[in-house]
């Protein structure tokens, strides 16, 4: 099975930059906005609390990932913890959606952010056809192999996270560090007062922003020394991506009013360069968002199709040629492109990202569950963590299901719609391999 997996071949830099890479692709310039809006003033510090559950449930991931390094990957912690079951299939395969509705998160946030620069009415319809164009566009990059990959990811990851600081630097200085201050009563904004329940919706949304932290353990045995470099990596990029998010939502604050960066959410990073930098703040953001979000949308799609095609050889989903040539990745390429062009297509920014959140929470809670039962004793994880992290995902969930309960109660039919499905989908395929099998031994038994 050779996907192009080299053990040692990642250096703890290079497995810090992949993550980081993933994280600050989209995570910042289409979220902070998202979040704003339901945290209001407090926004930095729901990024603040999102940073510390990821890091409670990195814990599990990186417990595992350290006894068993190439088996860091979600289907195979699943795979160890609830065997080839329903389970596993199901969580992965939530895993792997959510990866997707990040890819058109990520091509919409695209596609807004380049539009800042056309000053014309343009028609509704031309957000969603530059996303699917950008999504159409990676998937070419894809088909050139890993060498192209990997060079626009590094090239990318610099770019974005030095030009992303300087913005939040240069924004700031503008504003002559005044700090926004964060509890203000917010009659004055234009927003709605914060709510207990608003800032954990929007502490849920803003862990969005740091769930590529799992594309490290995915490549746990590729990284040199594992043991040792795979919970660092995945710490130093959460802390990373902790400084630069708090950056950007001062700096985004210290330059707009909550109202302002409600109005603009899709685009409030370029909205906040217009007061401190005029034309020129408003092109470099939109350029930087261009570059993070194509970069994340390519790097995304290569993961996903590499997750799709280990859940095939792990006999997890069914696999269908359709007629086309080459090997299973280019197969599962196709299947996550045509997904995710299709997402981008038809919801918007704010929908998305909820759909993301709740599938990716419910993950994360079956996957912390199932090394707290099966996995507790030979990774040695402390209980005490993983029942933290499976609390405080439930809470943000919560918080989250309930507010858009009230605010768009479709999306939250069509998530658990959707979760419903995915469970259903496998059970009914896993039963259909068991019958095969039996089918297939009985009648091997007859021949004897």
């Amino acid at each position: 099975m050779d996907m192009g997996y080299k053990p040692g071949s990642l250096t703890l830099t290079g497995a810090v930059a992949m993550g980081t890479g993933v994280m600050i692709g989209a995570g910042i310039f289409a979220l902070t906005g998202q979040v704003a809006q339901f945290a209001g003033p407090a926004f930095p510090l729901a990024f603040l609390l999102a940073a510390f559950i990821s890091g409670l449930s990195a814990y599990g991931y990186i417990k595992v990932s350290n006894q068993y390094p190439s088996a860091g990957g979600i289907a195979m912690i699943l795979k160890k913890a609830y065997g080839p079951s329903m389970v596993t299939g199901g969580a992965a395969l939530l895993m792997a959606l959510s990866m997707i509705i990040n890819e058109s998160l990520v091509a919409r946030t695209f596609a807004t952010y380049s539009l800042q620069l056309v000053r014309l009415d343009l028609p509704d319809i031309a957000v969603p056809a530059l996303a699917v164009a950008l999504i159409g566009a990676a998937f070419l990059v894809n088909l050139a192999g890993n060498q192209a990959i990997g060079l626009i990811s590094k090239l990318s990851a610099i770019a974005k996270i030095g030009g992303i600081l300087v913005f939040a630097v240069v924004a700031l200085w503008a504003s002559g560090f005044a700090w926004p201050s964060m509890f203000a009563a917010s009659s004055d904004t234009g927003a709605e007062a914060v709510t207990p329940g608003g800032f954990l919706a929007a502490t849920a949304l803003a862990i969005l922003a740091y769930k590529g932290f799992t594309t490290i353990t995915n490549s746990g045995g590729e990284v040199v020394d594992p043991k040792r470099n795979v919970g660092r990596a995945i710490m130093i990029s959460l802390a990373i991506c902790l400084l630069v998010y708090l950056l950007v939502s001062l700096a985004v604050s210290a330059s707009l009013s909550i109202g302002e960066i409600v109005a603009a959410r899709d685009y409030s990073l370029a909205e906040a360069a217009r007061p401190a930098m005029g034309d020129a703040g408003l092109w470099y953001t939109v350029v930087l968002a261009m570059i993070a979000t194509a970069s994340g949308v390519i790097a995304s799609i290569f993961a996903v199709s590499r997750m799709l095609a280990m859940l095939t050889e792990m006999k997890l989903i069914p696999h269908r040629h359709f007629g086309m040539p080459g090997r299973i990745q280019a197969h599962t390429l196709v299947y996550t492109v045509v997904i995710a062009g299709l997402l981008a297509a038809f919801f918007d920014l704010g929908r998305i990202a909820s759909m993301g959140a709740i599938f990716y929470l419910v993950m994360d809670v079956i996957i912390q569950w199932g090394i707290l039962r099966h996995l507790r004793s030979e990774t040695g994880a402390n209980p005490a963590v993983l029942v933290a992290a499976i609390l405080f995902d439930l809470v943000a969930l919560g918080a989250f299901l309930s507010l858009k309960a009230v605010q768009d109660p479709l999306i939250v039919l069509i998530s658990a719609g959707g979760i419903a499905l995915v469970f259903g989908f496998e059970k009914l395929y896993l039963g259909q391999i068991r019958a095969d099998e039996t089918a297939s031994e009985t009648e091997s038994g007859h021949h004897h």
